[in-house]
């Protein structure tokens, strides 16, 4: 498929050379989909510079992680959902932004491998991701964390599973944590105008949306347990950054996300990236755009375990 014209006009021109990259999640595909995208995360993860960050694989009862220091013992933590649509991804996927955010951030990014749809639909990843914050208190001592000092990032899906975790956790279902960072979240199910107008953007677009949703549900009805945008839990709910992209068909669920934490009360800073679509910091992760993103979400966390 050929990108848009008028995609490609409004598109930053450094990210012209992906403007015709698209996410096939259709049921036929996904296998190789998945190959393709694990073999080239692997062969990028023996090129980032971890100076200053421990790495350790590890597992929180059946959950693999990858657990990122970059600070003294005690310190405060984040467990990190990654990207991937829900159907796609592993411990190498986000590997760059955790080992950034572990050492920006001052921290210890503990990275969940949760299990994907189609094979394993709803609930699945979020118990998963649940499951390792548990541990993360549970085991704050022997892990030398600050279990007062927790936190929980998402990137695109692993966006929809933080946002959940941190509803779960101002129902105090699990344990709590003082903020959310969320980058390009999956938030809603539902219609949107982004959705409806981003049919061809590169790195995700609407139709990829929908697959998505399909393959996660299953089964399963939408509900506000499943699906974060349809939750009224947002009193109570942690501190929250959200980051966007202008050209991404999930632009208006975040914007609408932080709208309903914003009439809950509930502190959020919100920013929106001009001329972007969504994974550019992915596509392009020298890009002085993408290096801004990082250093953004690292200061929302520095300042979530400050307050706390």
């Amino acid at each position: 498929m050929q990108p848009d014209p008028e995609i490609v006009r409004r598109l930053d021109p450094a990210l012209h050379g992906f403007a015709a990259a698209r996410s096939d999640l259709s049921p036929g595909g996904l296998g190789a989909v998945r190959d393709s995208l694990n073999q080239r995360r692997r062969d990028a993860v023996a090129h980032i510079d971890v100076t200053g960050v421990e790495i350790a694989d590890n597992t929180a009862g059946a959950v693999p992680v990858r657990i990122y220091r970059g600070a003294p013992s005690r310190s405060p933590a984040v467990i990190y959902c990654h990207a991937g649509a829900f159907v796609l991804g592993n411990l190498d996927t986000d590997h760059r932004q955790c080992v950034e955010l572990a050492r920006q951030g001052a921290c210890t990014v503990i990275s969940v491998d949760y299990r994907l749809a189609p094979e394993h639909p709803y609930p699945a990843a979020l118990d998963d991701a649940a499951a390792v914050l548990a541990w993360a208190w549970d085991s704050a001592d022997e892990l030398a964390l600050d279990r007062d000092r927790l936190a929980l990032a998402g990137n695109s899906a692993g966006g929809a599973l933080a946002a959940g975790l941190a509803q779960r956790a101002a129902a105090e279902t699990v344990p709590p944590v003082v903020g959310l960072v969320l980058h390009q979240p999956v938030l809603d199910d539902r219609p949107t105008a982004s959705k409806a107008e981003f049919l061809t953007t590169p790195g995700f677009d609407g139709v990829a949306t929908e697959q998505m949703w399909r393959h996660y549900l299953g089964q399963t009805p939408p509900s506000a347990a499943a699906v974060p945008g349809r939750s009224h839990q947002m009193i109570g709910t942690a501190s929250t950054f959200i980051t966007c992209s202008e050209l991404d068909p999930l632009r208006d669920e975040a914007l609408e996300y932080a709208r309903q934490l914003l009439r809950a009360g509930v502190r959020t800073d919100v920013h929106l990236f001009g001329a972007t679509c969504h994974g550019f910091d992915s596509l392009c992760p020298e890009w002085e755009v993408s290096q801004a993103l990082l250093a953004m979400q690292a200061q929302a966390l520095r300042g979530f375990f400050a307050q706390s």
